[in-house]
């Protein structure tokens, strides 16, 4: 599993000239070989250095070091070296302070700047709160920071162009840090003082317990992960004696854009100028098979197809058709229609027009109808969702002739069921289940249920936690919720129990106030760090099963040249080591990584039907621009 982190630093009382203890930070594992940097000097030995050189300071700033009467006074220390054997932490600054201030100044500054903005510091006017450590450390209050926090250890990491950590003096300074932290942090985030009134105000009555998750009712989580495991499907999780192997690698065609896996047969991967079909086996997926060029196929629809890149590929009927979605305009993913490629043929059969009530309109997204839908070879319907639409579309015309597609205009989709909402809801993504109930997500994070028979009302809204959901999934028994943002994961437990003592989940009935606090997925700072300057989550998907009683055993998500894998089983532990000491929501670090040399497009477990008899899971694919890896996890000796 990824480094735990876990650290023990000496009391500031106790001298250590001898050696000490090499369970530093860790450097997390960066792929599954089990191939790593040494582990990097941890803060107890930079603390014993300094302490060895006491001598060299007066005696009065040795006793204010070790005993400090600055107000917010703590040590800083400076992560060097990334994830190279010579990586260590370094003392910055062996006494300094810190302060929240409250500035719309960014970037360079200078000390009539900082003196100015230390009245400002408690200031309600106008502007964002920013933390400085020293002069050395200046950094608006965001998710992005990434505050790791170790409070056996009065410590927090963080990352501000650079891993930088902070060591406080006693409990109460740590806890006056972390409490004022969390402050800034709804201030910036919410634009309301931090105070329970406005709580509320943004999560509502019912979701206190994101707020304050001491208050929430976690006996779902636990209740779930006793039917995890008494589940004959849920075999065995990855262990830390498991690793994933890589079977596959091969050049694709062009420039990968998306990556559409097959149940069934074959897996496509969708390019620049066509589609590369490649052979699904029970180690990944390999294999130049039959190639579509958009460009090479002599009608209308192909030719107009050419001149724009597919940026969403959906299977259906059995996997024998592909819908191809190209975006209007470049960096943004709305479309005013879509492609049907027949596969079986190579030929692009249709090209329908999104329209509603004789206008054209535009979709965001489109998945299928369930989990499963593609496999149906029958299946004519699916799901389209745009920024204040939620819809299914029925490719079957309505006056039941097949029409000429080749030489008449493009036909238009039914609009068969959906809601037009006249407020700005502002969805971005969506899933749906096994049963066909959807989940949506949305610019302000929230995260809405719909059942599989009314998109007018959600079941649920959950509030979310102020940052945007750019991708979600769901479990096909619709019991999880895994949502996507720029810096962390948020996976949601849907089940409750309602008032005749029955188990449901928010699909299907309000959930009341009986519901549990999320939990986070994060990157350590240095992970974060290390990822590059497109450190965003990414696609974070389960891994996929398509029958009742199976359970998905695994996450995965992108972030920049990280494909990272968390063990489902274990982030649901609430008894887990990397929870320890943790206040707030809990947040788990405990993950592996898979390190390529360019970015990756999208990272996915094949379907659970290719898990073979000595692995836990089906195995991993990761796509970057050129190449194509598969990926089995296999059980270490």
């Amino acid at each position: 599993m990824g480094a735990s982190h876990s650290l023990e630093l000496p009391d500031s009382d106790t001298e250590e000239q001898g050696e000490t203890d090499e369970e530093s930070y860790e450097t997390p594992e960066k792929s599954f070989s089990g191939h790593r940097p040494e582990t990097p000097s941890s803060l107890d030995d930079v603390e014993a250095k300094l302490k060895a050189l006491k001598l060299k300071y007066p005696s009065t700033a040795t006793q204010q070091f070790e005993n400090p009467n600055l107000k917010n006074a703590v040590k800083l220390y400076h992560h060097i070296g990334g994830n190279t054997p010579k990586a260590k932490w370094v003392a910055s600054e062996k006494l300094t302070y810190y302060s929240f201030i409250k500035t719309s100044k960014f970037g360079g500054h200078s000390q009539a700047e900082d003196e100015d903005e230390e009245s400002e510091s408690e200031s309600e006017g106008e502007g964002w709160w920013v933390l400085k450590v020293s002069n050395k450390v200046r950094v608006k209050v965001t998710t992005e920071m990434q505050l790791k926090t170790f409070k056996d250890q009065r410590r927090a990491d963080f990352v501000a162009e650079g891993v930088w950590a902070l060591k406080f003096f006693s409990d109460e300074d740590y806890g006056v840090f972390i409490s004022k932290y969390n402050d800034c942090l709804f201030e910036n985030t919410y634009g309301y003082e931090s105070n329970e009134a406005n709580k509320i105000k943004v999560y509502g009555k019912d979701f206190i317990g994101w707020a304050n998750p001491e208050k929430a009712d976690d006996s779902m989580w636990e209740d779930a992960e006793d039917s995890f495991l008494k589940s004959p499907e849920s075999a065995t999780p990855v262990r830390a004696n498991q690793d994933l192997r890589e079977e596959f690698e091969e050049a694709s065609n062009g420039g990968i854009q998306s990556l559409a896996l097959g149940a069934l047969d074959n897996s496509f991967l969708v390019g620049d100028s066509g589609i590369q079909v490649v052979k699904n086996f029970s180690h990944g997926i390999h294999g130049k098979g039959v190639y579509v060029n958009f460009g090479g196929v002599d009608n209308r629809s192909a030719l107009s197809l050419a001149h724009s890149t597919p940026k969403k590929a959906l299977l259906m009927r059995a996997e024998t058709n592909m819908l191809l979605m190209s975006p209007i305009n470049e960096g943004k993913p709305h479309s005013t229609g879509l492609h049907q490629l027949d596969i079986e043929t190579g030929r692009i059969v249709t090209q329908w027009r999104f329209e509603k009530d004789g206008t054209d309109i535009s979709m965001r997204d489109i998945v299928n109808d369930s989990k499963g839908a593609q496999l149906d070879p029958s299946g004519s319907t699916f799901l389209g969702l745009d920024d204040n639409r939620l819809c299914r579309w029925d490719m079957r015309d309505r006056k039941g002739i097949v029409q000429n597609l080749a030489n008449a205009s493009a036909p238009v989709l039914n609009w068969t069921q959906g809601h037009q909402f006249s407020r700005g809801t502002n969805f971005q993504c969506f899933a749906s289940t096994g049963d066909g109930s959807i989940v949506v997500g949305s610019l302000d994070g929230k995260i809405r249920l719909y059942s599989s028979n009314s998109m007018r009302q959600a079941k649920t809204a959950f509030p979310g936690l102020g940052s945007p959901i750019t991708h979600v999934d769901v479990t096909f028994d619709g019991k999880w919720i895994l949502g996507t943002t720029d810096a962390y994961l948020i996976l949601i437990c849907t089940l409750f129990t309602d008032k005749e003592g029955k188990t449901k989940t928010g699909f299907s009935g309000r959930m009341g106030n009986r519901i549990a606090a999320p939990r986070l997925l994060k990157l350590t700072p240095l992970d974060s760090l290390i990822a590059g300057i497109n450190n965003k989550f990414r696609n974070a998907h389960f891994s996929w099963v398509t029958e009742n009683g199976k359970q998905e055993r695994h996450l995965v998500a992108t972030v920049g040249k990280f494909s990272v894998i968390w063990n489902f089983l274990q982030v649901k532990n609430g008894s887990h080591e990397c929870y320890r000491n943790q206040e707030g929501l809990k947040s788990c670090y405990c993950y592996k990584i898979v390190l390529k040399d360019d970015s990756i497009v999208d990272s996915r477990f094949m379907h659970d039907k290719f898990a073979v008899s000595d692995s836990p899971e089906a195995p991993l694919v990761i796509a970057t621009p050129m190449k194509v890896s598969s990926f089995s996890i296999s059980s270490r000796q």
